[in-house]
């Protein structure tokens, strides 16, 4: 493992260790995200740590990807193969099937999570391990695979560091690649130190110190596996292979040193053939940590006697995937390749982090993909955004996430209310006359509730906007009476 994680440190001197209090449990899982957000927003140290770290990884990105001449076609590249793997989503999850069986591979279908739950659990207890490792998996945290596992008697561990560290403060990840961005290092070593359990004594808060830490705590647990659990960043339907990009090499020993491998694929992770990975190796390291080149790069393609597991299962993972698939705008989000750049760009991410979101997938990404996936839930989700589109310009895939943002509105909870509100403005500011007559009535109808320049809150049904939003107050002199007056 490496000695440092991007995003998960601030430089802080040693300090006694105090209660660690999971962020999760202060920020419920179940609350809308407006409310959940108003907790978050009074928490001061939690914004400091997002701050430093979004900062950092947005400004690493900007540099690298600046480097290259042709970032754009890239872009445009990316965004043409994830649209025609839509296009051909069936085939091509028939190709990599009958491919990765040829080549030693045992594929599994699952419609649901709790198809795939099962199915992991199976081959866990055939391989008679009564516990497994995992490498980092945004699949498996949306199925709860740990939990399910734990329900079973089966124990799981997370490998890369900052799993690690959620996992052992019994919290929730809040960001797609760094799921303890929400700790400073003073924090993470009052975990290790308070929940490790073999944690040295007298350590210290230096990144290298915990590194070294959690090392020798995770390798006992490599060397004893009998199974890996991971999940994959692509699937290459033209060989049957599987790729995973990661930091830390705690993937490689997961990928290598077990006899049994599971790993459980979002049917999106697909690419047609295996050279298309040539123009997703530029972009994601870039777009993810502000790297050039990932340090560890593992694919494998089947099993083969004398070299990495023997058995290996892929299980391909519906769950709600070829539901946003008929959708031909909210489709969009099925491009995504998990690099978190939305995230580290998103003002609302950065104020809140991603537990207020209350989903696995947080930030711009979450907020179009989370509501397709489990329809009914987080509605309130495409309204977690200032539409500024920043993380359009920096998705390495070319997802218009404003534009998801509004078709999901538009079909919300308050699509009926805002639809008819739009139309009611359209209809006065459509009338000249009409028009400055609203602005004179809003001047004096909004007296009562004005403070400081702004309408803090509005009787209902205005009070439904205002409730998150202030409203400026309107202007004593509009630009038509302006003009006219100096055109005199």
């Amino acid at each position: 493992m490496s000695a440092r994680k991007r995003g998960t440190a601030v430089p802080t001197s040693a300090a006694p260790a105090s209660a660690v209090v999971p962020a999760a449990s202060l920020i419920p899982a179940d609350a809308p995200f407006p409310k959940a957000a108003k907790v978050a927003l009074g928490m001061p140290q939690l914004r400091k740590n997002l701050a430093h770290a979004t900062g950092t990884i947005r400004a690493k990105r900007a540099k690298v990807a600046g480097e290259l001449d042709d970032w754009e076609h890239l872009r445009d590249s990316a965004a043409a193969i994830k649209a025609d793997v839509q296009h051909r989503l069936p085939e091509l999850a028939i190709e990599f099937e009958r491919n990765a069986i040829a080549a030693g591979a045992t594929v599994h279908w699952a419609r649901d999570g709790a198809e795939a739950n099962r199915i992991a659990v199976r081959i866990v207890r055939e391989a008679g391990a009564e516990e497994v490792v995992k490498v980092k998996s945004m699949a498996t945290q949306e199925i709860e695979l740990n939990e399910y596992f734990e329900a079973q008697g089966l124990r799981a561990f997370e490998t890369d560091l900052a799993e690690l560290i959620v996992q052992l403060a019994e919290d929730r990840p809040s960001h797609i690649l760094v799921p303890a961005i929400h700790y400073n290092r003073t924090e993470i070593r009052d975990i290790f130190d308070q929940r490790m359990g073999d944690a040295p004594a007298g350590l210290t808060d230096d990144p290298a110190a915990l590194a070294e830490a959690a090392r020798l705590h995770l390798r006992r647990r490599f060397l004893s596996a009998k199974v890996a659990v991971s999940g994959a960043n692509f699937a290459v339907a033209e060989t049957g292979s599987l790729v995973v990009v990661e930091s830390e090499g705690n993937g490689r020993m997961c990928l290598t040193m077990p006899e049994t491998l599971i790993s459980i694929v979002g049917i999106e992770k697909l690419l047609p053939r295996f050279e298309d990975l040539e123009v997703f190796m530029q972009l994601l390291p870039r777009s993810s940590t502000g790297e050039r080149m990932n340090p560890y790069t593992s694919v494998w393609t089947g099993s083969r006697e004398g070299d990495g597991p023997r058995d290996v299962h892929v299980i391909l993972l519906d769950n709600g995937r070829t539901r946003v698939l008929e959708d031909e705008v909210g489709r969009q989000a099925l491009s995504c390749i998990r690099c978190s750049a939305c995230l580290n760009v998103c003002p609302v991410y950065e104020r809140t982090g991603g537990h207020a979101y209350g989903h696995v997938y947080p930030g711009p990404i979450g907020a179009i993909l989370a509501p397709q996936l489990e329809p009914g839930r987080h509605d309130d989700l495409p309204y977690a955004s200032s539409l500024c589109g920043a993380c359009y310009e920096v998705c390495p895939v070319k997802i218009d996430i404003p534009e998801v943002l509004v078709h999901l509105r538009q079909q919300g909870p308050h699509a009926a209310g805002e639809q008819a509100a739009m139309g009611a403005a359209k209809a006065v500011m459509a009338r000249p006359r009409l028009w400055r007559t609203a602005l004179r009535a809003a001047r004096l109808g909004s007296l009562p509730w004005r403070r400081k320049g702004f309408v803090r809150r509005l009787p209902w049904p205005g009070s439904r906007w205002t409730v998150s939003r202030d409203l400026p107050v309107p202007p004593k002199e509009d630009f038509r009476s302006w003009w006219k007056e100096r055109q005199r």
